[in-house]
């Protein structure tokens, strides 16, 4: 009986101790609301990209070869607009995924800028994504070298380009791609548990 009691008590600090490190912070940054309206507002410029998205994209692999994948996009918002989520997929000729990336795009009121988390053959990474006039782009640090993915939207059409700068020479293309939007989405919204 002494155990459970124990059991009980450790239970009920590790439970004060969560909710103490989710509440203070949101105390310390103002109105959840508020915070939540902003970041709304910030990701109303992403919503062009909501959509499922179709085409053709080619890359270069390790080796120098030029491979060429139908590619697929879902973009959609989540937490009522207060960020975007992307799904994208590669499919090979015989229609299996080649390439499977997952990321949430998101604004940050602290930093005053759009962040993307990416998920994508086994790596995980934290992006500042730069909106242009007609799109945006990413940077990839790496050592000497920068990758540097660039968008460009234009109604239904999504062009997005790869390219690798090394300091001294000419950036290096090493993907492409060229989508067509083919419908709009309800994911990931859609489909929600619902509360009975």
């Amino acid at each position: 009986m002494r155990r459970i009691r124990i059991a009980c008590v450790v239970a009920s600090i590790a439970v004060a101790a969560t909710s103490a490190a989710f509440v203070l912070p949101v105390q310390e940054r103002g109105d959840p609301a508020a915070v939540m309206a902003a970041q709304k507002e910030a990701l109303k410029r992403f919503a062009c990209l909501d959509g499922h998205w179709r085409g053709s994209a080619w890359m270069i692999l390790p080796n120098g070869e030029k491979h060429e994948v139908t590619q697929t996009e879902r973009v959609g918002p989540l937490l009522d607009g207060a960020v975007r989520v992307i799904e994208g997929r590669g499919y090979e000729a015989d229609g299996k995924t080649g390439f499977n990336a997952f990321a949430i795009l998101s604004w940050s009121q602290d930093k005053e800028s759009f962040s993307m988390r990416s998920y994508a053959q086994g790596r995980v990474g934290d992006f500042v994504v730069t909106p242009t006039a007609n799109g945006f782009s990413w940077e990839i640090p790496a050592g000497p070298t920068t990758i540097k993915y660039t968008a460009v939207i234009e109604g239904d059409d999504w062009s997005e380009v790869g390219e690798q700068s090394v300091q001294g020479k000419e950036p290096f293309r090493f993907l492409e791609m060229k989508l067509k939007r083919i419908g709009p989405t309800e994911w990931p919204a859609g489909g929600a548990v619902p509360m009975k």
